[in-house]
């Protein structure tokens, strides 16, 4: 057996350019053009800030998505960490959300939002965030009585923890005895 000679190289041979025949055996392009990583076409797909997004502001309009049997309109109360939050379901009941892996990372949900959870048949007290509402959707929503009309938009987690606390706040100073 006599050992196959290589040609003169006159280019850099990346590992991933190596090929192998039916034998088995390894090859080498005999020039750049034959190289499979000169082949390949530029996507143009970029690194993480394509992944990010360009920052634009340039929103698209999308359907207004409207709740199915075994869904509910519920607010996010508060962020408890691990893709999990408080949610008080607009059917009067808080139940632990946890956000589904397609949105993790992607759509950033914060305390006072309006999403749309799927109740589980087998767990009461847990939902899963399926979608989450910009501020004009939720307006929408709250216009065409989807949303109770207590339903608050835009409200911070501040604004949802003074209102919990009730209207006793009194601490027992009046200014304007001073």
């Amino acid at each position: 057996m006599s050992r196959r000679a290589r040609p003169e190289k006159s280019f850099v041979v990346r590992w991933s350019c190596l090929y192998f025949d039916t034998n088995f055996n390894v090859g080498i392009p005999n020039s750049p053009i034959e190289c499979c990583c000169h082949l390949r076409p530029k996507t143009g797909k970029g690194g993480k800030n394509r992944r990010r997004g360009k920052g634009d502001g340039e929103e698209t309009k999308r359907e207004l998505e409207f709740k199915e049997e075994g869904q509910e309109y519920a607010q996010v109360v508060k962020m408890l960490g691990n893709g999990r939050c408080e949610c008080f379901c607009f059917d009067g009941v808080t139940r632990l959300g946890h956000i589904r892996g397609k949105m993790r990372k992607k759509v950033w949900v914060t305390a006072g939002d309006i999403v749309l959870v799927g109740k589980r048949d087998f767990q009461d007290e847990k939902v899963d965030i399926i979608h989450k509402y910009s501020a004009d959707e939720a307006r929408n929503l709250k216009q065409y009585g989807e949303l109770p009309e207590t339903a608050r938009i835009n409200e911070t987690a501040v604004d949802l923890a003074m209102t919990a606390e009730g209207e006793d706040d009194d601490i027992g100073i009046d200014f304007d005895d001073i």
